[in-house]
């Protein structure tokens, strides 16, 4: 299967602005970009890339006095296939994790393990560890939480989830992420391309999606909390310990959004198949 990704996303300043930008597929997928990604910057400006301690792929520029659009595109390889599934996989006792995976247990700005900890304990003590506890607690934050845009907010946290019951993907994933780490297992937050591959349409608008991984087994499994189903056509742009980690820009002075369109279709022969 082959699936085109795009945006197009227009934000406006009063004056220059430097910014920060995490727009890239991640280094994960890039054997399976065909021809080459682009993204750029118009005006015509030089924009210099990294790769943060995450391993993800980030943008340097400085925004001219008027505003910039960002544009990218790429032409993804893709199995085809649905998320792994592994009931067998196992949680792998704390004291036996590998150094680097323990900031994957630790609170983080949106997850407030210290804030959740009883609650998880006293939900999930009883699951089998491993990959069904791990469903169980993706199952009840899908129940738990109502998908709405309107409930959107930038500073709302896995707590906050908890007690609201609403949010849009990403609050799906932070409290599925600090229910985990409670629980001992380590999970990482997820964000990328997300089309409605293999599904009927979903009646919102295309945007990037947010969903989460945790370690079993010794690897990383991919959960959503916001679709609970193993979904088609999922492409990984960056991880990191929570939204705070992997925000798509950071503008450094006051900027404005002005355009936000994000595309992931799936072409069959030299057909686009719209996918959301």
């Amino acid at each position: 299967m082959e699936i085109k990704v795009g945006f197009e996303i227009t934000y406006a300043a009063v004056q220059p602005t430097p910014m920060v930008i995490m727009l890239n597929i991640h280094p994960s997928r890039q054997a399976d970009i065909i021809g080459g990604e682009t993204v750029v910057a118009e005006p015509d400006i030089p924009i210099r890339f990294y790769h943060d301690v995450f391993g993800n792929v980030c943008g340097r520029l400085m925004a001219p006095a008027g505003g910039v659009t960002l544009k990218g595109s790429a032409l993804v390889r893709d199995s085809g296939l649905p998320d792994e599934v592994m009931p067998a996989a196992q949680q792998i006792p704390i004291e036996q994790l590998p150094n680097e995976l323990l900031l994957y247990l630790m609170p983080s700005r949106y997850c407030e393990t210290d804030k959740l900890t009883d609650i998880a304990w006293s939900l999930f003590a009883k699951t089998e560890p491993g990959w069904n506890r791990v469903a169980a607690i993706t199952a009840f934050v899908h129940q738990h939480v109502t998908f709405g845009y309107e409930h959107a907010h930038h500073m709302k946290s896995a707590h906050d989830v908890y007690e609201q019951k609403t949010g849009v993907c990403r609050d799906f994933a932070h409290l599925a992420v600090a229910l985990c780490r409670c629980m001992g297992i380590p999970a990482r937050y997820c964000t990328g391309y997300m089309g409605d591959i293999g599904i009927p349409p979903e009646p919102f608008p295309m945007d990037f999606s947010g969903w989460f991984q945790v370690w079993l087994s010794g690897k990383w499994f991919t959960f959503d909390a916001r679709h609970n189903v193993p979904r088609i056509g999922r492409i990984l742009m960056a991880t990191g310990r929570d939204a705070a980690d992997v925000a798509l820009s950071t503008s450094f002075g006051r900027m404005e959004l002005k355009k936000f369109v994000v595309v992931s279709d799936e072409v069959v022969g030299a057909a686009v198949v719209k996918a959301g």
